[in-house]
């Protein structure tokens, strides 16, 4: 109890184990801290009873309650509430690290790329838990990949070709074993390598895992100045639920390197080829898979080069049913085996007959149309042999625009067991061109009204009207009419192979042959 001049005028023993200077007689302001000698000031001042205040006192905390008696006498009530201060701010760092999980997830997670995941993990990791961080990848054939970032500063790669034995736990966390505590790291055995330029004396250390999908993804340094805190127990439990989300970014995106890798060389062999002038013909093809952000489909087209003068050229355009990446696996197994059967191109019955048996023999129940032809150049004209298996008949356009429609027909493939179709020969003078194509631009729907098929007669029309016009311009103007037809709607996979007769000889370099598939 303290009376309007500021003099304590009662205690009782809990106050004065709290306050061991207290007594009665004595003024309040040179035996309790500044914190409450203020606020009896100013609630004095006031006259009123004022609201409670709270500060430490020791390593406790404590809430001060006044109450104004009649006789002017101020009574402070006090309550130890350091258990719910110590709660309140246990309650205040877990929002703050559940936050700081939550952006680091989401910015960890927003790249499959890793060289930016390690960038992310180590810009993350100065900013909310050391004054720098190091992200060290596995070893590659040039060392260690390693990001350095300095506390205000941006990360920097490197490589190292030290070895991680000298610094305790980190070899051991690149493996993927647990991590050393940091109190078990002596900050001054740290070798000079480890330590970012103009860093200084190091304070304490934390190694930590990455840990990654099955095999470790890499380790997370963090490294405090001399004169800093040490890294708590209950900072490196949190540094290493960092790290485990850092490492699951870093090894999802490896992954995903890998398999784009993967991806990339096994589509050189799937997309179709860019064609050109060969031993004397004009070859041009176009592709558009069903859905425009894939790039293989069930489609395919493939022109191999004669190896000797005076041999066809060997050329074949097929469907395979069905669409997406399934029918792609069919179309590479169907265009390899061709390119296996090449020393028969002579005779298309006989390539047929095994294709068809190769894809009865198969786990695939898919089928596929295709339609063969040999090209040979003989003087000014284009001699071709013209083998269809279940596909739209070739068209054949001469100088004056006149179209014909190639008279080999046949079975599918695939399905029964044999293979029949026939054979025919065309001859196109210079100018004409022969044209194959997929099923996918004729039924293509769109036009006004969204529902019309783009149809056989609009596409002999279009072919028609490029008489004259050289392969390539062909094959561009059918691609630009079916696109524009189609709109934004959705069609099939759509194919186009010209075969044309130029106007003038002229041939391709070293002696008109290139060596095996043509490719994109």
């Amino acid at each position: 109890m303290v009376d309007p001049r500021g003099m304590v005028r009662l205690v009782n023993p809990l106050g004065r184990d709290v306050f061991p200077d207290i007594a009665p007689g004595v003024p309040l302001a040179g035996c309790v801290p500044g914190w409450l000698a203020d606020a009896h000031s100013r609630r004095a001042a006031a006259g009123t009873n004022g609201a409670k205040v709270s500060g430490p006192v020791g390593e406790r905390s404590l809430e001060a309650h006044p109450t104004v008696l009649e006789n002017g006498n101020t009574v402070w009530w006090l309550v130890d509430d350091t258990d719910h201060r110590r709660a309140r701010e246990a309650l205040r760092v877990e929002r703050e690290r559940t936050a700081f999980l939550a952006e680091a997830s989401n910015v960890l997670l927003s790249s499959l790329n890793v060289d930016r995941c390690m960038d992310a993990t180590a810009d993350l990791a100065v900013k909310h838990l050391a004054d720098a961080a190091l992200v060290v990848a596995p070893r590659g054939r040039h060392g260690l990949p390693v990001v350095t970032c300095l506390s205000g500063g941006t990360p920097e790669r490197s490589q190292w070709a030290a070895n991680p034995d000298e610094v305790p736990g980190l070899a051991e966390a690149l493996q993927g074993f647990p991590p050393v505590p940091s109190r078990w790291i002596d900050p001054e055995s740290a070798p000079g390598w480890l330590i970012p330029d103009g860093f200084g004396p190091v304070g304490s250390i934390v190694v930590t895992p990455l840990p990654g999908h099955g095999v470790p993804a890499g380790a997370l340094i963090l490294l405090r100045r001399d004169g800093q805190a040490a890294f708590t127990q209950a900072e490196e439990v949190f540094a290493r639920l960092f790290a485990a989300r850092a490492g699951a970014a870093m090894s999802a995106a490896r992954m995903y390197a890998e398999q784009a890798s993967l991806s990339r060389a096994l589509m050189r062999d799937l997309l179709p080829p860019a064609l050109h002038h060969i031993s004397g013909v004009d070859f041009a093809g176009g592709y558009r898979p069903s859905k425009d952000h894939e790039r293989i489909g069930g489609d395919f087209y493939d022109v191999h080069p004669a190896t000797q003068d005076g041999e066809a050229s060997f050329a074949v355009l097929g469907d395979v049913c069905g669409k997406g990446l399934e029918a792609a696996v069919l179309t590479g197994k169907i265009r390899n085996t061709l390119q296996a059967l090449l020393p028969m191109a002579d005779d298309h019955q006989r390539m047929l007959d095994l294709l068809n048996g190769a894809l009865l023999n198969s786990h695939h129940t898919r089928f596929a149309t295709l339609v063969m032809a040999s090209a040979v150049r003989e003087q000014a004209v284009v001699r071709l042999r013209v083998t269809n298996a279940g596909h739209p008949p070739v068209l054949i356009v001469r100088r004056d625009g006149t179209v014909e429609e190639g008279r080999s027909r046949g079975t599918l493939v695939g399905v029964l067991p044999t293979a029949q179709a026939s054979t025919t020969h065309e001859i196109l003078q210079p100018g004409e061109f022969c044209v194959l194509f997929t099923d996918g631009i004729t039924e293509a729907k769109g036009g006004p009204l969204g529902e019309d098929r783009f149809g056989d007669q609009r596409l002999k029309d279009a072919v028609s009207a490029c008489a004259g016009m050289p392969a390539e311009a062909t094959v561009e103007h059918l691609q630009m009419l079916a696109s524009q037809w189609v709109g934004g709607g959705p069609h099939d996979d759509m194919a186009v192979m010209v075969i044309a007769a130029p106007r003038s000889h002229h041939l391709s370099a070293v002696g008109g042959h290139t060596r095996g598939r043509f490719t994109a």
